[in-house]
């Protein structure tokens, strides 16, 4: 268990390799390949098969998380594809409420403190999963330790200079990440990055007629009773916010449904993530 954050010095909160005396705790070696438990082979084999299905954002949202919370649990997962120098980004997140990926993007892109310590630490340490804990400076550090998410494992890709490509950042609470994870991390990263890339050649950063058409699947009104259902928000919550009746809010969630053509609530917003009704 982790300390609290009044008891963790900076150098603690500072993030760190995978060490030698965890790497001895994560891998039984014989013949030099790292053995897994059974279930977790097959959990790997399963979500390794998995992510080579993944062709869409919706399809990216329902695994993350689905059968890859199997293989390594976590509340939310920042996917960050880096670009010049000096560096910026384009991220996306995963999660379920209450977690807004929107936000999360914007405050990854402006983040000074935790994503530089995190990539330098990364860069230092050869390139092994860093762990630490979300600390306190900065409006992303603050934004994990309020949803409990302040306990992160991150690792990703790099070119043939030994440059970084692609940055994955799975946080959660204190007690659901350990060295475990992170080897896990480690063997599965290589299948999200290509997974993620796909989903970005089928849906392009620039705004096109697609996406304009996408937006006009649904009324004003729809689209914002599905920011909310994104964030959480019950049928009475967000009625008691737009001033109108649950019933109201039921009538136009199952508009939504078969406007989008899935089943339930969860889908809807994968989907409409998938045709950026909510981020546009």
């Amino acid at each position: 268990m982790q300390p609290s954050d009044q008891m963790l010095t900076s150098e603690q909160r500072r993030p760190q390799r995978a060490s030698a005396t965890r790497s001895r705790e994560i891998r039984a070696v014989a013949g030099g390949a790292a053995l897994l438990e059974p279930l977790e082979l097959e959990a790997l084999a399963i979500n390794m098969d998995a992510s080579l299905r993944v062709h869409a954002r919706h399809q990216l949202f329902g695994w993350t998380q689905g059968l890859l919370q199997n293989l390594v649990k976590h509340e939310l997962l920042i996917c960050a594809l880096r670009n010049g120098e000096p560096p910026s980004y384009h991220v996306d997140s995963f999660a379920a409420p209450p977690f807004d990926p929107v936000l999360i993007g914007d405050l990854f892109r402006r983040d000074t403190a935790l994503v530089p310590q995190i990539t330098k630490t990364w860069e230092e340490g050869q390139y092994h999963p860093v762990f630490c804990d979300a600390g306190s400076d900065g409006a992303l550090a603050g934004e994990l330790k309020r949803t409990g998410a302040q306990a992160l494992v991150a690792h990703g890709t790099y070119d043939s200079f030994g440059k970084p490509v692609s940055l994955f950042i799975f946080a959660g609470a204190p007690a659901a990440i350990g060295a475990r994870q992170g080897f896990l991390v480690e063997l599965i990263v290589p299948f999200l990055h290509l997974a993620w890339l796909r989903t970005q050649i089928n849906r392009p950063l620039d705004a096109s007629d697609e996406t304009r058409k996408s937006a006009d699947l649904l009324t004003a009104r729809e689209q914002e009773i599905l920011r909310w259902i994104h964030i959480g928000k019950s049928n009475i919550e967000i009625g008691a916010i737009l001033g109108i009746s649950p019933l109201t809010v039921k009538n136009h969630v199952q508009k939504i449904l078969r406007k989008l053509n899935v089943q339930n609530r969860t889908q809807a917003v994968g989907k409409a993530l998938a045709l950026r009704i909510l981020n546009i």
